[in-house]
């Protein structure tokens, strides 16, 4: 079975915890156990967000002013080879038989995109709201609650193609696990001559694996999280875990924008494009949740 895995970047950091490499290699390891499970018996592709990442990348360019800082397109790129080359270091201790690659991928976007002129994707530490504010203020970033914290947030413009496609396809097909689309991709554009060139964005990785998974024929759609499953009145007296749930039943705009509204959108759509399931729940349950014991199953 061929399973595109979705990671938030909650698998190498935890919420609010110091943006350090040691944190994140500590928290790597422990998610590359379960990771390995799938794919021992699967085609696994890995795709994995960067917005921890990314908005400290940017805070370390904008620190040094004898240069102009660097654009988000770059820095994603830096992320994704940071991150890769960590996921990797982790992954190969559980698999060391098997063929693991990283392909530095990149997304191509509309410049057009609504997204441009509304930011949302949050980024970076978080911050309390007087914080985020006077940095708002100080460096013209836009900034947005996320849960009881606030950060940055960028324009996430929607993912419209994989440019490294054919390559990703043939190196599943020839048996390795791959990393890839990292934080939904380099964000680039068509240019003059027709190749692709960055534009300053950071995509979602949900979205991404949504296109990626649908691209590549996947057999399910697995997006994995700090928490259990989807719930009923999320946060309400109440609430309810989700078991299993059909696509068509799912209305992405009653979940909070920038957390869970996107990784219902990506499962819907994967579900509704191809007549495949897709499951959400936590990193820790990902074997659990494919066999259909944690998290949720959103079915045709």
């Amino acid at each position: 079975m061929r399973v595109l895995v979705a990671i938030g970047g909650n698998a190498l950091l935890k919420r609010g915890e110091m943006l350090a490499i040691a944190n994140q290699r500590r928290n790597m390891a422990d998610a590359a156990a379960p990771l390995a499970v799938i794919a021992r018996e699967h085609e696994m592709v890995l795709v994995h967000g960067n917005g921890p990442q990314v908005g400290l990348l940017a805070l370390e360019a904008d620190a040094y002013k004898d240069a102009p800082a660097y654009p988000l397109d770059v820095l994603g790129a830096e992320s994704q080879g940071m991150i890769g080359f960590v996921i990797e270091e982790a992954m190969r201790r559980f698999l060391p038989d098997k063929e693991i690659v990283a392909v530095l991928t990149q997304t191509l976007v509309d410049p057009g995109d609504p997204a441009f002129a509304a930011p949302s994707k949050p980024i970076g530490p978080v911050y309390d709201e007087e914080t985020a504010k006077a940095l708002a203020a100080e460096r013209g970033w836009s900034v947005a609650p996320d849960g009881k914290s606030w950060r940055r947030v960028v324009a996430s413009p929607a993912p419209q193609r994989i440019v490294e496609l054919a390559s990703i396809r043939r190196l599943v097909e020839s048996g390795c696990v791959v990393i890839c689309a990292g934080g939904g991709g380099i964000p680039v554009r068509p240019g003059p001559a027709g190749a692709p060139e960055g534009i300053e964005a950071v995509i979602d990785k949900d979205l991404a694996a949504r296109l990626l998974a649908v691209e590549l024929a996947a057999d399910c759609l697995v997006i994995l999280t700090d928490v259990d499953g989807l719930y009923e009145n999320w946060g309400k007296p109440g609430q309810r875990l989700l078991k299993s749930i059909a696509a068509r039943d799912l209305d992405p705009a009653s979940f909070a924008s920038g957390s869970m509204r996107p990784k219902v959108e990506a499962v819907r759509g994967f579900v509704e494009a191809t007549g495949r399931p897709a499951f959400i729940g936590s990193l820790a349950e990902a074997a659990a949740l494919i066999a259909g014991r944690a998290g949720t199953r959103i079915e045709p």
